[in-house]
């Protein structure tokens, strides 16, 4: 320090505020600090408010303001409030980016996907909403556009909106990925058209006799219920919850209905459904709906 003056050469103002001498040199370049004089020898020289003034950049360059910013603030054409404001957007926008790439880069790990896979599922994540909603309204124009439905149930499927939130979790993009390649897939989208016309009931006609595996939850928790106490699909006791469950109806009907569904994967798509639209799913089902499958094939091979 020089004793005459009390000036700091940027050496000694890197030991004061505990920077390396480059970057306050850099800082001092770029214009965010200014010396207030020089040496005989042309030394940078800077006094007690460069000090303070360091501080403050170094604390908005913590923040993850450019020093364009940081300039902008300190002289005077934008408050710290404004350049906040900006700054917290962006780092939202990355936050989305990020929780993005986790969810694509998760996926691929778990599925040791492949690299043109990998470049399918990260255009499938970073759609924007329109582009996402038009997926969702082709499928749903492909699969339930071409059944005979009750125009009230046509409508709630119309307006049935499945997609990202605008902060959407790891999970709820992972999940998008999976359901927007399943559904763009044209072997699913037929073997939902075939499900559904099966299980689907047609205006001023009974339901079809299967309908209610899928649309009543009491059947999975049933079957449940009858594994967890140790029921084989073939014994009496699966007869017996077959016969409660369905009655008279043709079990042959309701057999094919029910091949249907855990053939088009219903109970996958209900699943990623909920996950992408964040809702609390029951539990998967799949395993029942496959003892019920065995249990009928065996009941009609019987009867």
């Amino acid at each position: 320090m020089d004793t005459n003056t009390g000036l700091l050469t940027i050496g000694q103002l890197a030991r004061r505020t505990g920077l390396a001498a480059r970057t306050l040199r850099f800082w001092s370049n770029e214009g965010a600090i200014t010396p207030v004089g020089r040496t005989a020898g042309g030394y940078r020289l800077y006094d007690a408010a460069s000090v303070a003034r360091v501080e403050l950049v170094r604390t908005l360059r913590e923040l993850g303001l450019g020093l364009d910013d940081v300039r902008r603030v300190l002289d005077g054409r934008a408050t710290v409030a404004e350049v906040a404001e900006v700054q917290v957007a962006a780092i939202d926008a990355q936050i989305r980016s990020l929780k993005v790439s986790r969810a694509v880069l998760s996926t691929v790990s778990k599925q040791r996907s492949t690299t043109e896979e990998t470049a399918l599922m990260n255009r499938l994540a970073r759609l924007s909403a329109a582009e996402r909603l038009q997926i969702i309204d082709d499928f749903k124009a492909d699969v339930f556009g071409r059944l005979d439905l009750e125009p009230g149930l046509r409508d709630r499927i119309n307006d049935l909106r499945i997609d990202l939130p605008d902060d959407p979790t790891p999970d709820q993009v992972d999940a998008w990925i999976e359901l927007a390649g399943l559904v763009q897939d044209p072997s699913f989208r037929a073997r939902m058209r075939t499900f559904l016309t099966l299980n689907t009931p047609v205006p001023g006609q009974k339901a079809p006799p299967g309908a209610n595996i899928w649309w009543a939850r009491q059947v999975a928790e049933t079957v449940a219920a009858a594994r967890e106490n140790g029921v084989g699909p073939g014994e009496p006791a699966a007869a017996e919850v077959i016969t409660a469950m369905f009655g008279d109806a043709d079990l042959s009907a309701v057999l094919v209905s029910l091949e249907a569904g855990i053939d088009a994967g219903a109970e996958q798509y209900r699943r990623l459904v909920a996950r992408v639209r964040g809702q609390r799913s029951h539990p998967d089902a799949t395993e029942e709906l496959r003892w019920l499958a065995t249990a009928l094939r065996l009941a009609t091979a019987q009867s």
